[in-house]
């Protein structure tokens, strides 16, 4: 046999060996995970409607996140102290929160008389209740408004009025 031929043969086994062999590979793949500090929020300053009379029919109060305060029907506000609820919400900065209100009226009750009051039409002053960001310095402060609906002097005798709310803030 020839030098030309003994060649061939041997190139032709290299490249029919590299060609038949299976083609994989194995490659090494990282895996992240990131803890991010916990949703809290505070109650900075309670909700109140502030002083009023319900005067001969009633009606509702209206406190509205921004802090301002109108009545309809015959109740007539008094000037004090009154404002929204405040909370401050401390969470990773740029997360993607949102605000859960409470869905269903909130009962006050006279703490002398067996009085009560409903509160309901909840709102925020979040432009959105979802997807609000946490700004850089890890801290919002969100306002909660209502409606105080009240009675005649009758169903809603002169006391103070209490009760509580859930809210609930969470990561998106």
């Amino acid at each position: 046999m020839d030098k030309f031929k003994t060649y061939k043969i041997i190139v032709f086994i290299l490249f029919g060996i590299t060609i038949s062999l299976p083609a994989q590979v194995t490659v090494v793949g990282h895996i992240t995970a990131e803890v991010v500090s916990s949703l809290t929020a505070t109650e900075i300053s309670q909700l109140s409607f502030g002083q009023f009379s319900p005067e001969t029919t009633g009606g509702k109060i209206i406190m509205t996140p921004k802090g301002t305060r109108t009545a309809t029907g015959t109740v007539k506000v008094i000037e004090g102290l009154d404002n929204p609820g405040g909370f401050s919400v401390t969470g990773e900065p740029d997360a993607s929160i949102s605000v859960e209100l409470p869905k269903e009226p909130v009962t006050l009750t006279n703490s002398n008389s067996s009085g009560k009051m409903t509160v309901t039409g909840w709102m925020t002053d979040l432009i959105q209740q979802s997807n609000m960001s946490i700004p850089q310095s890890g801290k919002e402060q969100v306002n909660i408004g209502a409606t105080l609906i009240v009675g005649d002097y009758q169903e809603n005798p002169v006391g103070i009025y209490k009760g509580t709310y859930n809210i609930t803030f969470h990561y998106n």
